[in-house]
């Protein structure tokens, strides 16, 4: 009963409807309450003194009746419309917080959000780095309403490929995130990299143009004792060497410098190629 009477004006609390009922049900449960023990008060010592108009038992019989029908009718009107305010003022803030955890073009999650989920992920967990390959040379040939095109197609098949154990958003620009759990890393990387075939073999249509692109993913894993600064870095390099090794590829962080190497110089064209390429590898990796 105490806890049902607690009148705490919590936002969360107005979200529906009928937390808006509840809450003047209680305020008028405890107006009349209140003005019964004031009754029980005051009237007694009235009749005490000869000053009531009518028997102690019938003023008693009035007050109660009064409080109830004038005390908790006025209170009820009063809460409901408190709640009704109060409601509309939790909707207002909860799509502001929306919108304030969301990107507009994508309708995924925004960085600060991202940071937050990764921040709160469980081990057990990799976190990939998706970037769009030559997203400029897209926007300066096709120009930058094709280029949004490009960002919410990849949006929405990031958002197909991961179920709800999975946490997708936009880290700006053309770089996605995605927290991959609830499976092994082979599963996980299999998933990875299905997206990546996907998105290569798919083609999008916008404005009139039909445009291919490829997306470089890099990926590190979430694992007991090692910071979410850490992880987000490894995945950075490891998307960086994705880029050197020629793009359109996922990069674990385990393959490390001696794939790349390898990759280099099995893929590059040419001794120069092979050389920057190695530069860049060297640089990703603190060398």
């Amino acid at each position: 009963m105490r806890n049902w009477m607690s009148l705490q004006a919590d936002f969360g609390d107005f979200q529906y409807r009928r937390h808006v009922y509840l809450f003047a049900l209680k305020m008028s449960f405890v107006a009349v309450i209140l003005s019964g023990f004031i009754i029980a008060l005051t009237i007694p010592p009235l009749g005490f003194l000869g000053l009531l108009p009518v028997t102690l038992s019938h003023a008693i019989g009035f007050g109660a009746i009064l409080s109830w029908l004038v005390g908790g009718t006025v209170s009820g009107m009063l809460s409901l419309a408190a709640g009704f305010t109060m409601h509309e003022l939790t909707l207002s803030r909860a799509e502001f917080e929306k919108l304030s955890r969301t990107d507009t073009l994508s309708g995924l999650l925004n960085r600060r959000a991202f940071t937050e989920a990764l921040d709160k992920a469980e081990d057990n967990a990799s976190l990939v780095i998706f970037d769009v390959d030559r997203f400029k040379a897209i926007n300066d040939r096709f120009g930058h309403a094709c280029g949004d095109a490009v960002i919410t197609a990849v949006s929405s098949i990031l958002t197909s490929a991961f179920d709800e154990m999975c946490v997708v958003a936009r880290l700006g620009g053309e770089e996605f995130g995605v927290i991959v759990g609830g499976e092994l890393l082979e599963s996980r990387m299999e998933r990875i990299e299905g997206v990546r075939t996907r998105i290569a073999s798919g083609v999008i249509a916008a404005d009139g143009h039909d445009i291919r692109i490829t997306v470089s993913g890099g990926v590190a894993d979430l694992v007991a004792g090692r910071s979410k600064q850490m992880v987000y870095a490894s995945a950075d390099r490891a998307l960086y060497l994705a880029k050197a090794l020629g793009r359109n590829r996922v990069v674990h962080e385990r393959e490390g410098l001696h794939h790349a190497w390898h990759g280099l110089a099995e893929n590059g064209p040419d001794a120069e190629t092979r050389a920057n390429g190695s530069d860049n590898v060297m640089q990703a990796y603190g060398i």
